[in-house]
């Protein structure tokens, strides 16, 4: 509702207003990117020092205004518009510090064969780059792979991350939370699950005068996963369409993480059909380690083949674009100049899909594991560190399978829905979690299927040692949650983004890791004396057992029986194999069926309708109808 005048806006109108706004905050980022977006800009705001040598404001846009980089407002604006420029730009130049020198790093150490290093050039080029020593290859690699690109389109090698990058794309956004009450405010309203966000917009495109602006009043219904003693803060307005997105901030207690002290811990395994497995283990004080369960699996071959029907389309969509770009030569006079922009428009949607599915299947699987944690009372989940796994030498589709997971994500939504709950999240080391026997760590062998014991695989493990044998991911999660609690006395954390993670394996500790089988709980059913002889009587075959007879039926029916008897159900043999889900009689020439089965029918294949136990009046029976249903 628009305050001054008391009209009641409607949802386009409202995001007419935000977008009128967020395009004045674009305007005045791209002008700061544009004049700061070099090596010694960067340097000096990560350097956290001004000219006098104070130390800078951790607000993006305090830090800026203190080295005086300012910008000029498009339009008549106040200050808090400012504010919100300035705090989404310092945030993107400092995001930038991480990539400049990691691409510096890379540059020092330019290999002779980019697209194969060899040990002293892996050396070298993680001695450049700060943090490399724990930095995953996949991420050298890729930067790598830019630069050669680079290097492929100029002739050479580029001077720094600024000239191998264009400026970032502005978001169309407003950041409130560098906004004080003048600008935003936020309070919860008298209904629970409900809070009034009360924000200055724009009344026109270009406002000219401060009378242009006006505050307007949005009530926002709360999702349930906000707690009710939760504190709120300012959002993040995104328009989106004839709709406002809020992205909104909220703090609450949640129990302290330790990195140590751990005797519950859940092991979660990457797979492919099988996204997840996971599983707990229990660390006793004498040192053993027991399974507390079977594990469980996430699977997700809905989505993903979803993901990989996306993927092809945005593949021959890229293929189709650039025969455009070719054919036009940027010209947009050509006649194919607007096909090429409306590919390039569909291109873009197909991509969002894409994200948004990625998000969805990160989030899902993520909320997976912490129920699976919170249900086995486990105060850690150790993870598999994958970063530097790629998707190569392993055929057309398990590459492409492997290159779409998005393990980071989950980690990343893992991690977030823990500290709710008090649980930490660690990474382990990947080596040897599957090749080992998590019962003696004996090397495993790796076979099809359970049933084809000789025929070389990789799902299902055997262990010559022990004679442990299980499907692979599940052995693997024992192996992980092993792991994790042996060396839990190891784990670092890290010093920016407070995760946790086991970088090393040491041998001692290894050697405990193992598992110890559940003691088998059968009774002993060894012959101690004579077999005690209990009277029985075996069951006739079935068409030699004579079938039941009414008034309303002289001769009885079969597989089935008559319905109306004074039995609650069927016996359970005559039941067996005739449910409606059975699979029917195929049809083919070359259908052999087993013949009749003791008390379950004509043959296993028979699709039978289920008996239905009412009275059948006497008028709607006649001695020649057909089959009961």
């Amino acid at each position: 509702m628009d305050e001054k005048t008391g009209e009641l806006l409607t949802a386009p109108a409202l995001a007419q207003r935000v977008g009128w706004a967020a395009d004045l905050v674009s305007a005045m980022v791209a002008d700061l990117m544009a004049g700061h977006w070099n090596v010694a800009d960067v340097d000096v705001l990560a350097a956290g020092e001004d000219a006098g040598g104070r130390k800078l404001p951790s607000n993006a846009w305090m830090a800026l205004r203190r080295l005086g980089w300012t910008v000029a407002a498009p339009a008549k604006v106040n200050d808090r518009i400012v504010r919100m420029a300035q705090e989404q730009a310092g945030r993107a130049l400092r995001s930038a510090k991480w990539r400049a020198d990691l691409t510096a790093g890379v540059l020092t150490s330019w290999p002779a064969d980019p697209g194969r290093r060899t040990p002293e050039e892996w050396d070298a080029v993680r001695e450049a780059v700060p943090g490399g020593q724990w930095l995953a290859s996949s991420v050298i690699k890729s930067r790598t792979r830019q630069i050669t690109a680079f290097v492929k389109k100029h002739g050479r090698l580029p001077g720094d991350v600024f000239e191998a990058e264009d400026e970032p794309r502005t978001a169309r956004m407003l950041l409130l939370s560098a906004c004080d009450g003048q600008q935003a405010t936020i309070e919860r309203a008298g209904e629970p699950g409900c809070a009034l966000l009360r924000l200055q917009l724009p009344t026109r495109p270009a406002p000219q005068s401060y009378k242009d602006w006006a505050w307007v009043a949005c009530p926002i219904t709360l999702p349930p996963t906000i707690p009710a003693n939760a504190v709120l803060h300012l959002p993040t307005l995104r328009p989106h369409g004839s709709r406002v997105r809020a992205d909104l901030a909220y703090t609450h207690p949640v129990p302290k993480t330790t990195r140590t002290g751990h005797t519950i811990a859940l092991g979660v395994d990457w797979g492919l059909n099988t996204l997840l497995s996971a599983g707990a283990a229990r660390l006793h004080t004498d040192g053993r380690i027991t399974a507390l369960a079977g594990g469980a699996m996430f699977r997700a071959a809905g989505v993903l083949a979803k993901q990989h029907r996306l993927r092809r389309l945005s593949e021959r969509l890229h293929a189709k674009a650039d025969q455009y770009q070719r054919l036009t030569a940027g010209r947009e006079q050509h006649a194919l100049a607007v096909r090429h922009t409306t590919l390039r428009e569909e291109i873009r949607h197909v991509c969002d899909r894409r994200s948004n599915l990625n998000e969805a299947l990160a989030w899902a699987a993520a909320r997976w594991a912490i129920d699976q944690a919170i249900a086995a009372g486990a105060t850690v989940i150790y993870v598999e560190d994958l970063r530097s796994m790629e998707a190569v030498g392993m055929g057309r589709t398990m590459n492409t399978r492997m290159s779409q997971a998005v393990r980071g994500q989950i980690v990343d939504r893992m991690r977030h829905l823990a500290a709710e709950s008090g649980i930490a999240v660690a990474t382990v080391p990947p080596r040897d979690t599957s090749r080992h026997c998590p019962h003696c760590l004996a090397v495993l062998r790796h076979r099809k299927a359970p049933d084809r014991p000789t025929t070389p695989g990789w799902k299902w493990a055997l262990c010559p040692g022990c004679g442990y044998q299980g499907d692979r991911d599940q052995g693997a999660w024992k192996r992980i949650a092993a792991r994790g609690l042996t060396h839990q006395a190891r784990t670092a954390v890290d010093r920016t983004t407070g995760a946790l993670a086991i970088r090393s394996v040491v041998d001692t500790l290894e050697a405990c890791a193992v598992i110890t089988p559940a003691p088998k709980t059968r009774r002993d059913r060894s012959k101690t004396g004579p077999t005690r002889h209990t009277p029985t009587r075996p069951t006739p075959r079935r068409r030699r057992t004579p079938s039941p007879t009414s008034r309303h039926r002289p001769v009885g029916q079969r597989p089935e029986g008559h319905a109306h008897t004074d039995r609650p159900r069927l016996p359970r043999a005559a039941r067996r194999h005739q449910d409606v889900t059975t699979i029917s009689t195929p049809t083919t020439a070359g259908h052999r069926p087993h013949g009749a089965t003791l008390g379950a029918g004509f043959h296993l294949h028979a699709h039978a309708t289920p008996p239905r136990w009412e009275h059948i009046p006497e008028s709607d029976t006649t001695p020649d109808s057909g089959p009961l249903s």
